[in-house]
């Protein structure tokens, strides 16, 4: 055995020093020929293909390739090794073969796909299905042009058994650091077929924490980039995160998968751009605050919760009513005169506006009756008779003209919508009484909000739904796909708007319902996206194996779930083992080299002192509430270099030591994680309490220190796998 990896070791070395020599040859070559500044077309093209060849090449070389696959097709002599990495790059001189094939190209596939076995194995290619025989699927780590591991997962020449988790769990036991890295090297069979998926769906991904939901994504808008490179563009695709900070922190895969000019936004930036509305940042921290800093349970939530109702579709069907009586009525009772002995009959008007010009949307309609209204009346001052008469029409037609366009409705989503919520007076000819399906507690605290000028990121959907029914989609163009992450947290109404801003159903939904700590605004069922689409335009995949964690910590949070929410969205850890989760009362003695003073800031700076003094690059402490976070960091601070407060208002995850709210940890994840006050007084009973445990568990990728007070919440009462206490 330790001959066969010797061998292959050296094989493996060989070929990447022939490799790098080719690489290196080329990279001469093109760097060699002097940069084309000139302004013909043709050679502005040659040349960019010649800088993306030369930016392809250098970064190639420190990492050449992660995988190799020998296969040999069903109508070939014999087998080909193919080296497969980021970046596909053909060779100088003509092969059967490229020097390094892309990931995403369709032979590619095999090495996710295929998993062992000596039955034949196939892939779908431009040609049609392609059949054949897998010999040998072999990982290689190559870091700086060095070779650093070896890993056969399948070898049909072998009597040894395969070994299809060893580089997993290899990859997957290495220490975070500030940013989400790409899984190119390590996709697995269950995310591939997510990946790989066709562009025009709505596909809907329910994956457990830790199942690589975002990452598997990202790397499928850099695949459909390159299967469609014909139909879309980078430019025309979005990601929608939760926040600011998320966005950071994922920033950096897309770059290392070759692909940029992808446009990232949290949903209320994008739609506060496209209405031209200031959605104050105080707003979502004082939500924030109502539904998580205060005493005791949450507050109830029920379909009349406002953040429910303003994400329902029933919202949606009250909006097109209103626009639709709006637009019947639209014109102006009577004709219109610009002075005395000329009419425009408002028969002809209403021809304009309700065949010619039907096809526009309300707003356009309205703009485009006004200018033809407008070169009527030019035509007539022509007939005036005099200069002097026509000086006084024209005085008249200009009043007239403005009097008459203000008869017409205000087309404007914001009065439009305070209109239907009675916020502000409506005109006498208002089209519909106040909705009796707005439920009473929606509406007074709607009129109370919008009489003080107050929006929330809830009544966006509603003002965008408006603004395109109004006037369309005025930008003219769509994107091509759109991600939206930790989808839970959107309403119904959130996807209904964005897939009239979106060529084909083209979606990205991911999203875990265990974690839908947000339920006052969320889905608490994928059904409710799901039925906003036909069948034959959706589809559902849910990821149950979680690469993030230990074993340990996983069964861990699978008991929370199990006791706390009644949940089967389990997830099947992949075998990693590590220490058990630690226990630790704040009544417990404190280790001897813990100094004197408040018992809780001891045994979180004990524990944090433990931990951080270990190889993890990055480690956090979780608290129940912002307040609890803010007053543990000032107590913290003195004593750890690099550390901070992330309290929702950041840009960009710093990594190193960080104290947070668990709510806002949600789609972080640390090497390490502090969950402070993990006890009765902090976490209720109920199912949201579990979840929001749960969350802050499942952000731990080796070891996870539960602190509390007295009493645990019941989901925490059964402690198998765990050890009470502090460590030897």
């Amino acid at each position: 055995m330790e001959d066969n990896f010797q061998s292959a070791y050296q094989e493996e070395e060989d070929r990447l020093n022939s490799a790098l020599t080719e690489i290196d040859t080329v990279l001469e070559r093109l760097r060699g020929i002097p940069v084309y500044t000139g302004h013909d077309y043709t050679e502005q093209a040659l040349e960019a293909s010649r800088e993306q060849r030369r930016k392809d090449l250098a970064k190639l070389r420190q990492e050449p390739y992660f995988g190799r696959l020998d296969f040999q097709g069903k109508d070939e002599d014999g087998r080909k090794a193919l080296y497969i990495g980021k970046i596909g790059v053909d060779r100088e001189q003509v092969s059967d073969r490229p020097l390094v094939i892309d990931w995403r190209a369709p032979v590619a596939s095999l090495f996710y796909s295929f998993t062992g076995g000596t039955e034949p194995a196939s892939y779908e290619a431009p040609e049609g299905l392609i059949e054949g025989l897998v010999y040998l699927k072999r990982n290689v780590v190559i870091r700086k042009q060095i070779l650093e591991r070896v890993a056969d997962t399948y070898n049909r020449d072998s009597d040894g058994p395969a070994v299809s988790d060893e580089f997993l769990v290899y990859r997957l036991g290495e220490n975070k650091d500030n940013r989400l890295r790409d899984i190119v090297s390590t996709i697995q069979e269950e995310q591939d077929k997510i990946i790989r998926a066709a562009k025009n769906t709505a596909l809907i991904i329910q994956g457990v924490a830790g199942s690589g939901k975002t990452t598997v994504a990202l790397h499928r808008l850099a695949f459909l980039l390159y299967q469609y490179k014909e139909q879309v563009s980078a430019e025309k695709m979005i990601i929608f995160a939760p926040n600011r900070m998320f966005l950071d922190y994922i920033s950096d895969v897309l770059p290392e998968l070759g692909v940029g000019n992808i446009a990232q936004s949290t949903f209320p930036d994008w739609a506060a751009d496209v209405l031209g509305v200031v959605l104050p940042e105080q707003n979502a921290a004082e939500t924030m605050s109502y539904w998580f800093e205060k005493e005791g349970s949450m507050p109830e939530i029920t379909e009349e919760t406002p953040g429910r109702f303003k994400g329902s579709t029933a919202l949606m069907g009250i909006i097109e009513s209103v626009i639709g009586l709006l637009e019947n009525g639209a014109v102006p009772a009577g004709d219109f005169s610009p002075w005395e002995g000329s009419v425009l009959r408002r028969s002809m008007i209403l021809r304009w506006h309700n065949e010619e010009y039907a096809p526009y949307p309300p707003a356009k309609r309205k703009e485009r009756v006004m200018a033809r209204i407008h070169r009527w009346i030019e035509m007539e001052l022509k007939k005036s008779p005099s200069a002097a008469a026509m000086k006084d029409r024209k005085k008249k037609s200009v009043a007239r003209e403005k009097a008459y366009s203000a008869k017409w409705p205000k087309y404007d989503p914001l009065t439009i919508y305070k209109q239907i919520f009675r916020a502000v007076k409506v005109p006498e000819d208002w089209p519909a009484e106040a909705p009796e399906s707005i439920p009473p507690g929606v509406l007074a605290s709607t009129v109370k909000e919008l009489k003080k000028g107050i929006l929330h990121e809830e009544d966006l959907p509603p003002l965008l739904y408006i603004h395109y029914l109004l006037n369309g989609n005025e930008g003219g163009s769509r994107f091509d796909h759109i991600v939206i992450d930790e989808a839970q947290d959107f309403s119904p109404f959130q996807i209904a708007v964005l897939d009239l801003y979106v060529k084909g159903h083209s979606f990205t939904i991911l999203g875990d319902l265990s974690q839908g700590i947000h339920a006052y605004k969320g889905v608490h069922a994928w059904e409710e996206m799901q039925t906003l689409f036909a069948p034959e335009h959706t589809a559902y995949h849910a990821l149950t194996r979680s690469y993030r964690s230990t074993m340990e910590i996983i069964e861990f949070a699978n008991g929370i779930l199990s006791a706390g929410v009644g949940s089967s969205l389990l997830a099947v850890p992949v075998f990693r083992s590590g220490n058990p989760v630690r226990l630790i009362s704040y009544g417990q003695p404190l280790p001897a080299s813990a100094a004197g003073g408040d018992r809780r800031i001891q045994a979180v700076r004990t524990a944090l002192a433990s931990l951080s003094g270990r190889e993890y690059r990055t480690v956090a402490v979780l608290t129940r509430s912002l307040r609890e976070a803010a007053e543990l960091y000032n107590e913290l601070a003195g004593h750890f270099e690099d550390i901070h407060l992330i309290d929702g208002s950041m840009t960009e995850y710093r990594g190193g030591l960080s104290v947070l709210p668990v709510y806002l940890s949600k789609g972080l994840e640390f090497d390490a994680v502090i969950l402070a006050d993990a006890d009765s007084d902090h976490y209720g009973g109920a199912a949201w309490d579990a979840k929001l445990m749960y969350v802050g568990c499942t952000r731990a990728l080796h070891e996870l220190w539960i602190l509390h007070g007295e009493g645990l919440p019941p989901y925490l009462q059964n402690g198998e796998g765990t050890v009470q206490g502090w460590p030897e």
